[in-house]
């Protein structure tokens, strides 16, 4: 993938897009070809760090024993105790709630079976578990705030049941040249999970929140 390609098709979704009272997001959505999805190794999960944040503040809760309390404290944006996961169990509302609002989940890795009896069935649901290809589970004694600030420039790409990953890569008042970076980032980290790598790429596009798709040519 060429990087004036991506430029091209950037600056032509802009173009073509009327404004709108709101900063849209660009999106990179691509489809896949000769998978079959029902196989789990055809399906894509992808953690991908991009160079440049993608322009939203991306909200981590913490999942902690006593250990981790002090330092979840002053490095996420939510920490809830092992001591207070029985409340959770017990009003699936809050914990929907939580899901919700929380990108991220971080848990310590020795109290994994009591995150996963509280919290499991709703966070599991949506794919919100604290995982460990993102880095997600973590020691007693680990230092929070750099995985925080990794966290701000990741982004999720998966594909299970449908050949089609659409992931954000932005915003649209961004420097083009940032854009284009993260969607080669992007791009680049599907293909390499892929079975067949780019032949099993149909074809991809670029898209504005509220624009028409406008495609990348290879």
């Amino acid at each position: 993938m060429q990087k004036a390609e991506v430029i091209t098709a950037l600056d032509k979704a802009k173009l073509e897009s009327p404004k709108r009272n709101f900063k849209q997001s660009f999106d990179i959505v691509m489809n896949l070809a000769g998978l079959d999805m029902k196989k789990t190794e055809n399906q894509v999960d992808q953690f991908i760090q991009l160079h440049y944040s993608p322009g939203r503040q991306t909200k981590v809760c913490a999942l902690v024993g006593p250990e981790l309390k002090d330092m979840a404290t002053g490095s996420v944006d939510m920490t809830i105790l092992v001591d207070d996961f029985d409340k959770y169990a017990a009003n699936k509302k809050m914990t929907k709630k939580l899901a919700a609002e929380y990108t991220f989940f971080i848990g310590q890795a020795n109290i994994m079976p009591k995150i996963a009896s509280a919290f499991g069935r709703v966070l599991g649901s949506r794919g919100k578990m604290p995982n460990p290809k993102a880095g997600l589970i973590v020691p007693p004694n680990a230092n929070l705030k750099p995985l925080y600030e990794k966290l701000q420039k990741t982004v999720r790409a998966s594909a299970r049941t449908a050949p089609v990953i659409q992931c954000m890569l932005g915003k649209e008042d961004m420097n083009t040249e940032e854009l284009a970076d993260n969607f080669i980032m992007i791009y680049n980290a599907i293909v390499n999970a892929l079975p067949g790598g780019e032949n099993n790429v149909r074809n991809v596009f670029v898209k504005l929140t509220m624009g028409k798709p406008v495609r990348v040519v290879k």
